[in-house]
């Protein structure tokens, strides 16, 4: 009778066990694998194609055909928690990550999460930045070159941030990470703060660190759009930076016109300036135009690029080895996204 009991008992323990555990199609651990390749061909109208011109932007530095990046993102999702490792390779990732952060720049980013509640979400590790409407993966920005503004910014943070969904319209982020740009261990016992508030896509942001150890000190950055019909969107950035005395700062403004399903074109409009140490015989500007069409076969985009700079000092060298103030290029780049 009381092997009987025992019998009854452990049953019945797993039974109340198996219904408390069981697997739903929503509680299943997620795991997936994205990313992308991307290479391009450049060539410049108005100076020789020479490693010692580009645009001073960040990436697609160098003329004829060259590499961008391979980008592999591996997450794994939980019911609340969840974890995102981004490997990247190749010139757009060394110079994203310096080339000497976390293995030899080739983390982008390495971060865990955790959904405290339908509202809230804390993000511990190395996440890249919420300033700026560019980002560093190609695929996910409309032109293939970069901004001055994107350029300028920090292009990752390694910290703790927190996200609040305040109500359906109203969002807030504050984080606490490592001064600007140091993405795996600092030693200057700095730290460096932001801050993030949205609205019906619409963000203000704010950062700041010391400036010390070549930090960037204060920035406040908005970056949003509109969907000015169903086919035509307005996207907008603009930055305010100052350290200790000097710093940048600019506008640039993004229209895109979906002409077809697979055809898009867009222009970038951006004045950006820099200004040092009160100091205003060095300040510099420039006016840059970036017009880029995307085709877009499967998964596979293509994007011919013209663009031209003009800044208020002679930067580059012309066609005869003068120098000028301008320079225009021609780039198409393909870019895969798996």
């Amino acid at each position: 009778m009381k092997k009987i009991f025992t019998l009854a008992l452990l049953f019945a323990t797993i039974s109340i066990y198996a219904q408390d555990t069981i697997v739903t199609e929503e509680s299943t651990p997620k795991f997936t694998i994205s990313g992308s390749v991307d290479a391009y061909y450049q060539t410049y109208f108005t100076a020789p194609d020479d490693e010692g011109q580009y645009f001073g932007t960040a990436f697609a530095k160098k003329s004829g055909f060259a590499l961008g990046m391979g980008n592999l993102i591996v997450s794994y999702e939980g019911a609340k928690t969840g974890a995102v490792l981004d490997l990247v390779v190749g010139p757009r990732g060394e110079e994203a990550t310096f080339n000497s952060d976390i293995v030899n720049g080739i983390v982008n980013q390495a971060y865990v999460y955790w959904n405290v509640s339908d509202k809230t979400t804390l993000t511990f590790g190395r996440w890249n930045t919420f300033l700026g409407y560019e980002v560093i993966a190609p695929a996910a920005n409309f032109n293939y070159s970069t901004s001055y503004l994107f350029s300028s910014g920090p292009f990752s943070h390694m910290g703790l941030k927190a996200d609040f969904a305040l109500t359906d319209d109203f969002s807030l982020m504050l984080a606490v990470t490592n001064p600007w740009d140091t993405n795996d261990t600092s030693l200057s016992g700095e730290y460096a703060f932001g801050a993030q508030l949205g609205y019906k896509g619409q963000y203000l942001n704010l950062y700041y660190d010391s400036g010390n150890n070549d930090g960037l000190g204060f920035e406040i950055d908005y970056t949003g759009g509109f969907d000015l019909t169903d086919s035509f969107y307005l996207g907008i950035n603009a930055a305010y930076n100052d350290n200790d005395g000097s710093g940048f700062y600019g506008a640039a403004f993004y229209p895109q016109y979906a002409a077809t399903d697979s055809f898009s074109l867009g222009l970038r409009g951006e004045y950006y300036g820099k200004y040092y140490d009160g100091n205003d015989i060095d300040d510099e500007d420039v006016l840059a135009f970036t017009l880029t069409g995307s085709y877009t076969v499967e998964s596979l985009i293509i994007k011919p690029e013209f663009r031209i700079d003009s800044w208020s000092e002679e930067k580059y060298l012309d066609n005869d080895g003068m120098g000028t103030d301008n320079l225009a290029a021609f780039t198409i780049a393909a870019i895969y996204v798996f």
